[in-house]
């Protein structure tokens, strides 16, 4: 893995937790980890079957020549994993492996591996040190950072889980290459979210040199995860467990998810995807309640069908999900504050906020309609 000039580093301020998120093309994780390992101990690279087929061997190669000792753990790839089951079989295998309290757990992957290693790492011997290295590009602009570990039970996605945050998040974009174009533009619905929940200006450089980023332009891609993270990092220092203002990084996950759970989170719909959705969904509402600009809705999801992400519910494949089932997959999130829906809604471009006051009959036009 050779190393390029240009890196962004970035700080989650968290006091004596705080950690760096670092940013570029062809980062040393052997380099960046040292100084996290033990001396003499082995390090548990949790990974699952897709990624250590183009990743893993290049890896531990790097860790090696740090002088690192690590060994690979390879769950099944899927959201399976991220499973009672999947948690059971990882955290057994860590384990097996003599992990104590003074080690280091490495998660090379997406959101799956991130959430499911983190998660074994928050509740394995009450808490054990990992780090985040994201192999895609929604993780690498929102899960990896800031401590939100879960996993899926029957009634809901990531309805089971704690805050455990990393010791560092190496957030390489070289291994964005390897990508499918559908994966990527799921992981820029992530990137977008912060223009349009927070920072206009960000929106509009998004609609100079998103498309460059996405065509695998490293400057550009290093600027909107870069930018993205330090978004995030902001956000998680001033309310790190969700007590207030981190909600509004769920801009569009309401909805997300709920028609994540309609499509039985399958391919049909993938979780940035959902996302894109879920924002435009926002939009709409935001506009039938009367709160925000028409041209600012419109512009928003002008911007995600110029880059290629669904942005209604007819664009999801197969029989349109049935509203009321929406509504009632949306009383299982999590977000649900005493019998009240969440809605992260906007006033307009990079001006979001919560609220749980929104009219079921808004609610249903635009779930119909939208």
């Amino acid at each position: 893995m050779s190393t390029t000039t240009k890196t962004e580093r970035v700080t989650v301020g968290l006091g004596d937790r705080a950690y760096d998120i670092h940013v570029g093309a062809g980062l040393a994780p052997g380099a960046l980890l040292k100084p996290l390992v033990r001396p003499g101990g082995t390090v548990p690279v949790v990974t699952d079957a897709h990624v250590a087929d183009l990743h893993l061997a290049p890896f531990l190669a790097a860790l090696a020549d740090a002088g690192i000792a690590a060994k690979p753990i390879v769950m099944p790839a899927g959201e399976g994993s991220k499973s009672f089951a999947g948690l059971e079989s990882l955290s057994g295998q860590l384990l097996d492996m003599g992990l104590d309290r003074n080690g280091l757990v490495v998660a090379l992957g997406g959101g799956v591996i991130g959430d499911l290693t983190g998660f074994a790492a928050g509740v394995l011997k009450r808490g054990v040190a990992f780090a985040q290295v994201p192999t895609t590009l929604l993780a690498q602009v929102d899960s990896s950072v800031g401590g939100k570990t879960a996993i899926n039970a029957r009634q809901g996605k990531n309805l089971i889980g704690l805050f455990h945050q990393p010791r560092i998040v190496i957030a390489d974009t070289a291994l964005l290459t390897t990508l499918p174009r559908r994966e990527l533009l799921a992981g820029y619905a992530e990137v977008v979210k912060y223009g349009a929940l927070g920072d206009a200006d960000f929106f509009n450089w998004l609609e100079a040199h998103g498309a460059a980023a996405l065509a695998g332009d490293q400057d550009a891609l290093i600027g909107a995860v870069a930018h993205s993270c330090r978004m995030k990092a902001a956000i998680v220092a001033r309310d790190e467990r969700e007590s207030g203002e981190r909600a509004l990084l769920n801009l569009g996950h309401t909805f997300g998810h709920a028609l994540e759970a309609a499509t039985g989170f399958s391919d049909r719909l993938i979780h940035g995807e959902g996302v894109a959705v879920g924002m435009a969904l926002a939009f709409r509402l935001s506009v039938e309640l009367g709160l925000c600009p028409g041209q600012d809705a419109d512009r928003f999801i002008r911007h995600l069908k110029a880059v290629g992400l669904p942005a209604a519910i007819s664009d999801i494949p197969g029989t349109r999900p049935n509203t009321d089932e929406l509504i009632g997959h949306m009383g299982h999130d999590k977000k649900v504050s005493d019998g009240k829906l969440t809605f992260i809604l906007l006033k307009g471009l990079g001006q979001a906020f919560v609220t749980r006051e929104v009219p079921l009959a808004a609610l249903k036009s635009v779930l119909t309609n939208g």
